[in-house]
């Protein structure tokens, strides 16, 4: 798994390596462009609302947002892609933090329409998956929405054919979400899948 000089060193390559992936449909990043345009549409049937975008990256889905009238905040733990996703959107209050410690005071003061987060929670063990989730859902507006797009799962079964699928390419340090497993403890969690390895995991307040 990368840390935060990885990603740092990652950032000017980051975009193109994705697209790669998307174009030849190869895991992780297979469907990615939809995955994004699905979040992006979503947020946007709510005309121009506030979003937080958690691990932004180098600012793909929220650059687009922004263009399109949104109140941005965001928080990502690599200062080189915060410094590419600021330069797209200068008016966005986008702070530096690993958010497996929690997010930034600032962030965590306010309340949002949408909290989004594309490619980043998968670093959340599945036991740290559970009380982040329930600590951000307490930040949405009422009737705000909880928008996930990563490598996930409606279930187990659907994540091992991946990992068998994947063989030897497959991130053992990465954990994916396994949707019905998480609505156990978070019923009326939603599930859209997109490819063989994404989708997006969704929750209304």
């Amino acid at each position: 798994m990368l840390d935060k000089t990885g990603f740092d060193l990652w950032a000017d390559g980051y975009d193109k390596a994705v697209g790669l992936s998307d174009n030849s449909d190869t895991y992780p990043f297979a469907g990615y462009r939809q995955v994004l345009a699905l979040i992006y549409s979503r947020c946007l049937s709510r005309g121009t609302p506030t979003v937080l975008d958690i691990g932004f990256g180098t600012g793909t889905l929220t650059s687009k947002l922004y263009d399109a009238g949104c109140r941005i905040y965001g928080q990502d733990f690599s200062p080189k892609m915060l410094a590419a996703a600021q330069a797209k959107m200068p008016d966005a209050k986008l702070y530096c933090g690993d958010f497996t410690q929690g997010l930034h005071p600032e962030l965590a003061s306010r309340r949002y329409d949408f909290i989004v987060s594309t490619y980043a929670l998968h670093h959340l063990s599945d036991s740290q998956k559970l009380p982040f989730l329930a600590k951000i859902l307490e930040l949405l507006e009422p009737g705000g929405e909880l928008l996930i797009g990563d490598v996930a799962f409606g279930s187990r079964a659907q994540l091992e054919e991946c990992r068998a699928q994947v063989g030897d390419g497959w991130d053992d340090e990465e954990f994916y979400f396994v949707c019905d497993e998480l609505a156990r403890d978070l019923p009326g969690l939603w599930f859209q899948r997109v490819s063989y390895c994404s989708g997006v995991v969704g929750f209304c307040n």
